[in-house]
């Protein structure tokens, strides 16, 4: 983080969702909705789905993939599969195997690397206090779906 201005900010990585970010909307929103969908936080996930799914360009089939047990869904490019791989590894062991990190190096830069890690690590946070708080589900929001 000590090379990155965006994080030195006074904000720091509590900014992240701002039009400066170095990722797009929709690899935004496919790391918070796989971290929340990971996290059982269906308070979260249904907002960001109802909020951001359609400006990100998720379709139905790829927002019920975020629930999916893995990342190979046919729906995903090679480049979101190895996002939802390494966001799949960041919520079950807090880090990423060697082989998979090798692969995430070649497809984003540090600046970008650095948004993904905290992105999910924000959403971690946001889940754990979401979930402990029992907060009630908006009636708006989109929900879990049955076959999870």
């Amino acid at each position: 983080f000590a090379n990155s201005m965006r994080f030195l900010t006074e904000k720091g990585a509590l900014n992240l969702l701002d039009k400066d970010s170095p990722m797009s909307l929709r690899q935004r929103e496919i790391i918070i909705l796989r971290t929340t969908a990971n996290l059982n936080c269906e308070y979260e996930w249904g907002v960001h789905v109802s909020a951001f799914a359609k400006v990100a360009n998720l379709d139905d089939e790829q927002v019920m993939a975020t629930q999916a047990a893995n990342a190979e869904a046919g729906c995903w490019t090679p480049e979101e599969s190895l996002l939802i791989d390494c966001v799949d590894q960041l919520c079950a062991r807090a880090m990423i195997d060697d082989q998979t990190y090798a692969e995430f190096q070649k497809h984003w830069n540090l600046e970008q690397q650095l948004e993904i890690f905290a992105l999910c690590g924000n959403y971690h946070l946001i889940s754990f206090v979401a979930n402990t708080s029992r907060i009630e589900l908006e009636q708006t929001a989109a929900r879990f779906s049955a076959r999870r």
